[in-house]
């Protein structure tokens, strides 16, 4: 079956790698130059299914408040004119009830589990490297109250089977060598041993090679100009070098789906949730984390990657602006140095930001429209990398015709009505 993927971040690869490996005649559209330049390029580095939780939930709302009145806030806001932004944060308000998060939870979890275990399987399958690791996730706490609160989410690793350890200042240190110098800005921390990082730009370029060693053709360069649909099908897609068509069509262009989806008369509610990261060149390895380490104070993530450590936060709703504001480097400087004072040199970080599509529930779109031949995979927010092997390969089934080893019916926009 002939099938063309638009988009080539890291979902987009990743289904375009699963299906080639099942047979199919693959084609990728990608407006850059190369693929993963984007919102791949340069996130946090985490594949940390523990985490794959809403941000939508009780309590929400006045943290919310909170966070935005912090000098190091971990969520701006800039008030525009915007309809879809207003609409998206309203539905997000709506989300913010017990039963609701317990049901997006129930979505987002098994999706974030089986794709750890296909990233695992493809490492163990290609030998495909990507300064990866797999020493966990360490959520470290600044007040007792923080740690306090981790009851609701200790309940949830549980309910789920997730492993996870809860350590104070001593244990800490132990998974954490380079955190002794600063042990005692913390209380405790909770571990989930079962996490992993990578840097997710390194992976998504080695994944093309091989997807186009099993005969995928990539087009870079290639904006796409819109979508022909008639009787309830994809006819094709325009570029500037005409129409291109095929017999499947999935679209992975991240927060731009909504927009080309739009003409089409479908609507999804993802929205740009912008992020940043600043990368840093390790210049004392004692003094660098191992893993990653999450600050829960200001929801920043710091990641070691190489001879790098990525440091990753922020929330920014401000539509599709990609301008890189100081104020948000000034908190990803001000959170490494504090945690590894001694760990890399940030006057010669370089600072970047990307837009995560961003569903109000939290959980990605994955599956069919009510375009026979158009599948979605997109909305993943914060964890595009944590959800992209396994969202490949239940595409990849989908496409096939088989039914995917994981329940994806409550992963579709059917769900928005």
């Amino acid at each position: 079956m002939k099938v063309l993927v638009l988009g080539s971040g890291v979902i987009g690869t990743s289904i375009a790698y699963y299906l080639a490996r099942d047979g199919h005649e693959v084609q990728v559209l990608e407006r850059q130059p190369g693929p993963a330049l984007e919102t791949s390029f340069a996130n946090a580095g985490e594949v940390s299914p523990g985490y794959s939780a809403p941000w939508a939930g009780p309590g929400v709302p006045v943290k919310a408040i909170k966070w935005m009145l912090m000098q190091h806030s971990p969520l701006v806001i800039w008030p525009m004119l915007d309809p879809a932004m207003w609409r998206w944060g309203a539905m997000m308000l709506a989300n913010c009830t017990a039963k609701a998060y317990a049901l997006n939870k129930s979505r987002m979890v098994p999706i974030a589990e089986y794709s750890r275990d296909c990233l695992k399987a493809l490492r163990s399958e290609t030998g495909i490297a990507y300064d990866d690791r797999a020493q966990g996730t360490l959520q470290l706490f600044r007040t007792q109250k923080q740690l306090d609160g981790i009851g609701g989410d200790v309940e949830v690793l549980k309910q789920y089977g997730v492993p996870f350890e809860v350590l104070d200042r001593a244990g800490f240190c132990q998974v954490e060598p380079a955190l002794k110098l600063t042990q005692e800005k913390f209380v405790g921390a909770l571990r989930l041993p079962g996490d992993e990082t990578g840097d997710c730009f390194m992976f998504t370029n080695r994944l093309t090679e091989m997807a186009q060693a099993l005969g995928v053709s990539f087009r870079f360069g290639t904006p796409i100009l819109g979508i022909d649909a008639e009787g309830g099908k994809v006819r094709g897609v325009r570029t500037a070098g005409g129409l291109l068509q095929a017999d499947r069509y999935v679209m992975a262009l991240g927060s731009y789906s909504p927009l080309m989806l739009k003409p089409l008369g479908l609507r999804i509610p993802v929205y740009p949730v912008k992020g940043y990261s600043i990368t840093v060149p390790i210049t004392d390895p004692a003094g660098a984390p191992e893993s990653t380490i999450m600050d829960e104070t200001h929801k920043v993530a710091v990641t070691r990657l190489g001879d790098r450590i990525r440091v990753g936060g922020t929330a920014e709703l401000a539509g599709y602006s990609l301008a890189l504001r100081e104020p948000r480097r000034a908190t990803l400087n001000h959170v490494v140095t504090d945690l590894f004072p001694k760990g890399g040199d940030v006057t010669k970080a370089t600072f970047w930001c990307g837009l995560r599509p961003m569903t109000p529930d939290g959980t990605p779109i994955v599956g069919p429209t009510r375009l026979d031949n158009l599948l979605l995979a997109t909305g993943h927010g914060t964890l595009g990398w944590t959800m992209a092997a396994g969202t490949g390969r239940a595409i990849a089934d989908l496409v096939s015709g088989r039914k995917p080893e994981i329940d994806v019916s409550g992963l579709g926009m059917a769900r928005y009505g």
